[in-house]
């Protein structure tokens, strides 16, 4: 036996945090069928939307409608990212070959397909939320426009990181869509727009569900931006604050930072999906549940028959 000899050729960490993430980029930008479609989607998605809720208005009447509008925008947003759940089921195969022969790491792998989806999901964001923001009629100041298309951006992160737990369980196209649309449509039904949160029965639908819907935050936060030191007409001489018009039909904070509260839960679920898959790539869970299966199954034992 000769001695132990040292690997002088392997890549530093950040050389491969760099080489994984133009590798991303480059498969992002090549792969029409499981991206670029989803931005054709969007824009085709926030153009209907926008169509269908313009001329609203301005009124007190119009607080309702364009609630709506920014649920239903989030809402489909969220479930048209669906169509990209192949792609990822991709990247956890490709990780779990290279990480086999030692090619690859686990921290490696998610910094650099965190940093490869960051320009892909600002894309989508904001090319979406320019279309549905003036075709509704937000309000017409820079600083709300951006707040707007970054929570839609930490929304997505978020949803990303989930649907990449979701295809490391599975690993199967149909499974990971079934579980998705059923997580999307629950947080929808919790989210705080088909009955306010204060009355959603509290045991399992308000704690904790309604808390890690990533919807909640985002439409919450969309709202509190439009109408949080906002004011409406009542007759000839009275106005009522715009959070006082918005209670009827959705729960807010009259706190001018409640909504940045709202940016940072998050974009703090966005890390957490993160922590979470990164725990159960960095445990291999897959490979111990299925050993576990496997020495739970019964052996059969053969003996020759006596003659």
């Amino acid at each position: 036996e000769g001695p132990y000899l040292k690997s002088k050729g392997r890549a530093r960490d950040a050389a491969r945090i760099g080489i994984l993430t133009w590798r991303s980029l480059l498969i992002m930008s090549r792969d029409w069928k499981y991206f670029w479609s989803r931005l054709v989607l969007y824009m085709l998605l926030a153009l209907s939307i926008g169509t269908i809720f313009i001329d609203i208005g301005h009124s007190l009447s119009s607080v309702v409608v364009r609630i709506s509008a920014m649920f239903v925008f989030v809402s489909f947003l969220i479930l048209l990212s669906v169509c990209g759940v192949p792609a990822h089921i991709d990247e956890i195969k490709i990780y779990s070959h290279e990480d086999s022969n030692r090619h690859s790491g686990t921290l490696v792998f998610l910094l650099g397909h965190f940093l490869a989806s960051i320009p892909f999901l600002f894309l989508v964001s904001i090319s979406s939320s320019l279309v549905f923001y003036f075709l509704i009629g937000l309000r017409n100041e820079f600083s709300f426009l951006m707040y707007f298309i970054i929570t839609i951006f930490m929304c997505l992160l978020a949803n990303e990181a989930l649907m990449m737990i979701v295809a490391y369980i599975w690993l199967e196209t149909y499974k990971c869509t079934l579980t998705l649309i059923c997580l999307y449509v629950i947080m929808m039904l919790v989210a705080g727009y088909f009955r306010i949160r204060d009355a959603i029965p509290a045991a399992v639908w308000d704690y904790p569900l309604s808390y890690i819907s990533f919807h909640t935050y985002a439409v919450q936060g969309l709202v509190e931006n439009e109408y949080v030191d906002t004011s409406f007409a009542v007759g000839a001489t009275r106005t009522i604050p715009g959070v006082q018009a918005v209670r009827g039909s959705y729960g807010i904070s009259s706190s001018a930072g409640a909504k940045w509260m709202n940016l940072l839960v998050l974009l703090l679920m966005a890390i957490g999906y993160r922590v979470v898959l990164y725990v159960l790539l960095r445990l291999d869970v897959r490979r111990h549940v299925r050993l576990g299966r496997r020495s739970c199954w019964p052996s059969i034992h053969t003996s020759a028959a006596p003659k």
